[in-house]
């Protein structure tokens, strides 16, 4: 290679990390407004971040401080969360709506500080208030620091894959009506990959997604599940996927020929184009166990088209994907995945000091008097863990807590469930399906090191969970179908890689493990990203004392923080 040449390609390999860095900034506008869209033949107003569906990525790196300026330009209050950053010291704006702030409302503009710590890969935003991050979300693309390589070869470009769902009438009517009437919400009319239902529908084909790669390139699928209320499986006609991170850290790499991904779940995946030039599909489809749940059971595409001269088929083929009630096929997936141990901020926890065991349940509650209720049997569809239905309070947690205003929440949430049956037997006495309502919290000490097993229950009707946390990451210990048992299941945890998730799914009528230490003060949320179940109560907040240490406590809130 000539010196003229050589000087060149150091030219462009320069540039290329001069505009990968120039990529990232300090500070952000979101302005909330209402904005025109069409999907499905028919044109409604929706609300978006700078008018965009989805709405814009953020790109910081490893550690970054960043500021975002949230204007509130539309018709509803509104507050938003960052998913997956751990705002170590700074619940004061991780967002959701009367557990960490009062909502931003019309008019209103709330600056946003997102402290970023040990996160790496792909997160993501969205709303966390009633139903409006239905279309309000967008992705967060956290690089490594300047030096600090990737653990697999540098791919050729990254393509942001965002899941959603979307609805063809008002999603704030969907909300309303649902919640008025007891009953489950209407299900969505398609299923999206990056705002768009794909050529399967109509008045769709235009502007489906495409992905356009070159024979022999590698290409980083920033992957979201932003959907509202389904685990998704996904997967590319006659390729192979590899998971390479998930929820904001780098995992050991696993190849599949698909991909189960829950909402709230992101992944970094490569796609390597290594297939005969053509035109494939990308496509997802809901993966769905709730016996007599009604669910979107439609599929979304996006297209991948190689470059090159080839005459393409007038319509792909479609990948094989697991059938829509497929545990097995969903529980090989996510029990495989493996942490990098040398990207965990931390060790595995081992010497727990505090144990947490909470049943996840569908329930149900009495219809008041002279209500129409749609909930089964005329009841009214609620959602607990340990049988307490959490109740929204009208003033957010975080400040009650911080200002020791009473009476908003009350501490000692049950570390135990408060009856003991054959949680996921088949014909369980009625009399379960009530729960007590309450807004009890759980309060931890600086340091805990904590435990938490889910055990889902098949009261009312049993249905995969994945469960948040917020301000945390939690290494996934174990999992397993059927009860858990506390004194055989525990010699078969991972301590050595297991994944290091925010977003766990608990299986149908299974459990999962998690372990974290309690290092970042303040009040965090933990629910189902099952947005139905969260409507419903399935819920807690964690509230973790300070430390001895100034850099181990809580700093007073913003000037700004909005009022109720």
């Amino acid at each position: 290679m000539s010196f003229a040449k050589k000087l060149l390609l150091q030219i462009l390999c320069c540039f290329s990390l001069i505009l990968l860095s120039s990529q990232t900034r300090s500070h952000y506008s979101f302005v909330v407004r209402e904005t025109q869209y069409t999907r499905l033949c028919s044109t409604k107003n929706i609300l978006t971040v700078n008018g965009k569906f989805p709405g814009p990525a953020i790109r910081v790196h490893r550690g970054d401080t960043i500021f975002v300026d949230v204007y509130n330009k539309g018709n509803y209050n509104i507050t938003l969360h960052w998913h997956g950053v751990k705002q170590i010291r700074n619940p004061w704006t991780d967002g959701p709506a009367y557990i960490t702030q009062c909502p931003i409302q019309p008019g209103v503009r709330f600056r946003q500080k997102l402290v970023f710590s040990t996160e790496e890969g792909t997160i993501w935003w969205h709303a966390h208030s009633d139903w409006a991050r239905a279309t309000v979300y967008g992705a967060i693309y956290v690089y490594p620091t300047n030096n600090t390589p990737i653990p697999f070869p540098k791919p050729h470009a990254e393509i942001p894959i965002i899941f959603g769902e979307w609805w063809t009438s008002d999603v704030n009517e969907v909300f309303t009506q649902f919640m008025e009437t007891g009953g489950a919400p209407n299900t969505s009319d398609a299923l999206t990959i990056n705002g768009q239902p794909g050529d399967l529908f109509p008045c769709s084909m235009p502007e489906t997604f495409k992905l356009n790669v070159e024979q022999g390139k590698t290409y980083h699928l920033r992957v979201v599940n932003a959907a509202m209320n389904l685990i998704l499986f996904f997967a590319v006609s006659q390729h192979n996927l590899t998971v390479v991170g998930a929820d904001g850290i780098y995992t050991k790499p696993l190849t599949r020929d698909f991909i189960c991904i829950s909402p709230g779940q992101t992944m970094d995946v490569l796609l390597h184009a290594n297939q005969e030039p053509n035109h494939y599909y990308l496509a997802a489809s809901a993966y769905s166990t709730g016996v007599g749940v009604a669910f979107d059971n439609t599929i979304t595409t996006a297209r991948v088209e190689y470059s090159g001269n080839y005459t393409p088929p007038s319509s792909p083929s479609l990948p094989s994907l697991p059938n829509f009630n497929d545990t097995q096929a969903a529980f090989d997936f996510i029990s495989s995945l493996r942490g990098l141990h040398e990207r965990y901020p931390r060790p595995v926890p081992i010497n727990i000091t505090t144990q947490i065991v909470t049943t996840i349940s569908v329930n149900t509650l009495p219809c008041p008097n002279g209500r129409t209720c749609l909930g089964p049997n005329g009841t009214i569809f609620a959602a607990s863990l340990n049988n307490i239905s959490f109740q929204t309070p009208n003033i957010d947690i975080l400040k009650a807590y911080y200002n020791h205003i009473n009476g908003v929440f009350e501490a000692g949430f049950p570390r135990f469930p408060p009856f003991l049956f054959n949680f996921t037997g088949d014909f369980l006495p009625l009399t379960l399906n009530i729960p007590k309502e309450g807004t009890k919290v759980n309060v931890l000490n600086y340091g805990a090191t904590v435990e938490i097993v889910f055990q889902g229950t098949n009261v009312v009707a049993g249905i995969d969970h994945p469960m948040h946390l917020h301000g945390f990451s939690f290494h996934v210990v174990g999992y397993g179908l059927g009860n858990f048992n506390r004194s055989k299941d525990p010699m078969n945890f991972n301590l050595v890689d297991p994944p290091f998730l925010n977003t766990v799914i608990v299986p149908i009528n299974g459990w999962a493990a998690i372990r974290f230490v309690a290092t970042n003060p303040g009040v965090w949320f933990m629910h189902c990203h099952l947005e139905r179940h969260q409507a419903w109560g399935m819920e807690t907040v964690f509230i973790v004392k300070n430390g001895k240490h100034s850099n181990e406590t809580l700093p007073p809130p913003p000037s700004d923080m909005p009022q109720c």
